[in-house]
């Protein structure tokens, strides 16, 4: 493998907007069900099973996963969890494939556990993943939409919830942060009222090993930290269906 390859993507070279449309046509690529949907190119080293190895699949998803540092700081933590990133912007979803493929070079048998695709989660999201696929799933720094009348396209909604619920596996845990306390309080009364989700306690939090890294790992946390900025942290338990009789 070449030197070039292996370096790892400068960021400046793979600027976009902060944020986009959700409801645009992205013209992406996506699978009739998750079963149809083939994982070897994201994760060459477990896609297909060894013969007589049950077929690993994706574990956790970071929803708009940005340059991928959430990603990249939780791949040797959870080295037999498979994680995928999901992001909606061309050149920076390019960016954290570059990245990946750079590390994989330069750490032979690491981040073989770890990848990204260009998607759109608030549509497609049971396209990839089959009921309680997920055990993670993280929602960091998403887009606030301020205005009113664009609260539609936020990331956390009653209607959305049904889906990562569906997805999320009973135990699973959502994460959430955010810098922008409206959006905070947002996502905490809508996960707050939905039949599905608990919130995890304070303790609880601080003791899950994720945390750490949700606050700081990612270029948005980051920048939140050298301007002084709050983060807003709320996790929620995936719960039996209260309503559901065996």
């Amino acid at each position: 493998m070449s030197e070039v390859e292996a370096k790892l993507p400068r960021k400046r070279f793979y600027r976009q907007r902060a944020h986009a449309n959700p409801f645009s046509d992205h013209q992406l690529e996506y699978p009739a069900e998750p079963k149809l949907m083939d994982w070897t190119r994201h994760y060459p080293q477990y896609y297909p099973a060894k013969e007589g190895e049950e077929q690993k699949k994706v574990e956790f998803a970071d929803i708009g996963c940005g340059y991928g540092g959430l990603l990249i700081a939780l791949a040797p933590l959870f080295p037999d969890k498979l994680m995928l990133g999901m992001e909606i912007r061309t050149k920076v979803e390019d960016y954290v494939y570059e990245r990946i493929k750079a590390l994989r070079i330069q750490k032979p048998g690491d981040y073989q556990n770890v990848s990204i695709m260009r998607m759109n989660a608030m549509k497609f999201l049971p396209n990839f993943f089959e009921k309680g696929q997920l055990s993670k799933v993280f929602f960091l720094f998403p887009d606030p939409h301020f205005k009113q009348r664009k609260h539609k396209a936020r990331i956390i909604s009653s209607t959305l919830l049904a889906e990562y619920a569906y997805a999320l596996r009973v135990g699973g845990i959502l994460y959430t942060i955010t810098d922008v306390k409206d959006l905070h309080l947002w996502m905490v009364k809508h996960l707050d009222e939905h039949p599905l989700f608990e919130k995890l306690t304070d303790e609880e939090c601080e003791n899950d090993p994720a945390v750490p890294h949700v606050r700081t790992a990612t270029e948005e946390g980051k920048k939140v930290a050298r301007n002084q900025g709050d983060k807003f942290l709320a996790c929620y338990r995936r719960i039996e269906d209260p309503f559901y009789n065996n």
